[in-house]
């Protein structure tokens, strides 16, 4: 009866270890470096050539995730009532349409109402104008915040326990211990694993390039 007493004991505190550390594993969630991203500029070929002069092409600087770079090239963008940011870097490969990325801190600067958005979606987006060293360019919109996302390849989608749109919760753990809501996961094959955060988001909550958060239900 004592032996029978005893297995069971040791059955339930090994049952309860396996939990524990099921537990555990739960509340550490997935850990994800982060990218502060500062501003920066897409362009189409055309809107290229305008800035720099016919048949310039991009020069690169460094390689970042999915095939783009970082370009020697830069530009000044300026809003309304010509308020003005200088040497905003461009980054390549060209792209089918225009698109201006800024923190809220520089578009109060700039003096316009950029919207939190997906990068590609311009519609209806602020306008801005950019100057480069052989021409200006207006457009009409194109002048976003970017929303906060997580770069991942499938691999890592998977051990996440996420897919390709969803929308999760990241923790900071540190002394801020700073919780950001609404971030959205975008998978391809190409991509690193890098949680990408504008630089107000990055100062408000203490992060600096290379920290890692981790992934928590929303």
């Amino acid at each position: 009866m004592e032996a029978n007493q005893n297995i069971e004991l040791i059955t339930r505190m090994v049952l309860e270890a396996i939990e524990s550390q099921k537990t555990a594993k739960s509340e550490q969630g997935f850990l994800v470096p982060v990218g502060v991203s500062a501003r920066h500029v897409h362009l189409t070929q055309e809107a290229v050539e305008t800035l720099f002069g016919e048949g310039y092409q991009l020069t690169k600087k460094k390689d970042l995730m999915g095939g783009q770079f970082a370009s020697n090239e830069q530009v000044t963008i300026v809003g309304l009532k010509l308020r003005a940011i200088e040497n905003v870097r461009i980054l390549g490969p060209v792209r089918k349409a225009n698109q201006v990325e800024v923190s809220a801190t520089d578009a109060i600067k700039l003096g316009i109402k950029a919207p939190i958005r997906e990068s590609g979606n311009i519609a209806g987006s602020a306008p801005i104008a950019l100057v480069g060293p052989k021409g200006v360019l207006y457009l009409q919109e194109g002048c976003i915040i970017a929303q906060r996302h997580i770069h991942m390849s499938p691999a890592d989608a998977s051990a996440a326990g996420v897919k390709d749109g969803d929308i999760v919760s990241v923790k900071a753990d540190n002394e801020r211990g700073t919780i950001f809501n609404h971030v959205k996961i975008r998978v391809h094959e190409s991509f690193t694993l890098e949680m990408h955060i504008d630089t107000d988001e990055a100062n408000a909550a203490h992060i600096a390039q290379g920290d890692t958060v981790r992934i928590i239900k929303e």
